[in-house]
């Protein structure tokens, strides 16, 4: 990180302060990109993006041609031109491909812009070359960790019967990187409490949650509700209150109240210190606008109080991922948190 002198804080400490001003200053949402309603108490850290680029030479494994909503490049600079608006100084890209070569481009396309401030790579614990690519991609510090659960057919349950699969594991918890899950479901929670269990000192990350509702056949609920409470019991492990926006009856509701019965719930069980926000930038455009999705995470964090909502918004995302600041205003943003305790 380059050294940032009193001047170059002291503008980052105006930008963070600009920024929780601006929705003042704004009319009301006319259907455009519109910073939401509510001012956020302090700035943002989005902790769950996608970059990707469908020019490459070679093409990517999602989204498909044929999405017409997300196949076009989804990068740093765009990004930052949308969220910037809303007070959002930093974010966390998560890989979206199982290519491993693909950890190598999305770090290098984070490393070129300042509001990038981590990456979760796909590295699979199962191939005998995980502990060499371990290696080599944390010496990068925008590397925090790796995603694995739903997603490119893979099976946690099967995989932990493996004891070279949990050994990484062992080896991603030793040099203090994560695990965040994909696309949780009642399976995925059983099976993240079972790594739990076999690597205790491991950071978990499970994301998506409220897309998960608890099943409907009362036993299985209890086992589901039952999971995740006993997950809530493991001090590093924390939970993305990202896509709350989901498809019922072929409907996309923007009212709260249509997602807050299980977003309270969640709540209760998982409290203020472990919950994080996440746009799902750009998937989150298959549902509704950027504005829409930020703003009704907004209207429901703003519901349970200023020092939750700060927790959410950025505070718990350096408890979880422990990144580092690579300008002034997220410098600040640190700063002012030391300041406050």
């Amino acid at each position: 990180m380059p050294y940032l002198g009193r001047r170059d804080f002291l503008r980052g400490a105006a930008c963070l302060a600009l920024a929780q001003q601006a929705e003042h200053l704004l009319p009301a949402s006319t259907g455009a990109q519109q910073p939401a309603k509510h001012p956020s108490p302090a700035s943002v850290i989005d902790t769950h993006i996608h970059l990707y680029d469908p020019t490459r030479p070679g093409g990517i494994p999602w989204p498909e041609p044929a999405d017409t909503v997300l196949y076009r490049p989804a990068l740093p600079a765009r990004y930052r031109s949308l969220a910037e608006p809303f007070g959002i100084v930093g974010a966390i890209a998560i890989e979206c491909s199982p290519l491993a070569a693909d950890n190598d481009w999305l770090l290098k396309t984070a490393a070129s812009n300042e509001i990038m401030v981590g990456i979760i790579g796909d590295l699979d614990p199962a191939l005998s070359t995980f502990p060499a690519d371990l290696e080599r991609l944390h010496a990068n510090t925008l590397f925090r960790g790796i995603r694995y659960g739903n997603l490119w057919s893979r099976d946690l349950g099967a995989r932990l019967k493996e004891p070279a699969f949990v050994d990484n594991l062992k080896r991603l918890a030793q040099s203090g990187l994560l695990l965040e899950s994909a696309n949780p479901n009642p399976t995925l929670i059983a099976e993240l409490l079972q790594v739990t269990a076999l690597v205790p000192d491991l950071r978990i990350i499970i994301d998506h949650l409220p897309q998960a509702p608890p099943p409907e056949d009362i036993d299985s609920r209890n086992k589901y509700l039952d999971d995740l409470r006993a997950l809530s019991k493991r001090s590093n492990l924390f939970v993305k209150g990202s896509e709350i926006l989901r498809r019922i009856d072929n409907t996309v509701s923007k009212d709260l109240s249509t997602y807050r019965p299980w977003l309270d719930q969640i709540w209760e069980i998982f409290g203020e210190d472990r919950m994080l926000f996440g746009s799902d930038w750009p998937n989150s455009d298959s549902l509704a606008s950027f504005a829409d999705t930020f703003s009704i995470a907004q209207q429901f964090i703003h519901s349970r109080g200023k020092v939750a909502a700060e927790k959410y918004l950025w505070k718990n995302s350096v408890a979880a991922y422990g990144w580092k600041p690579r300008n002034a205003a997220q410098t600040a943003l640190l700063q002012t948190n030391r300041i406050a305790r």
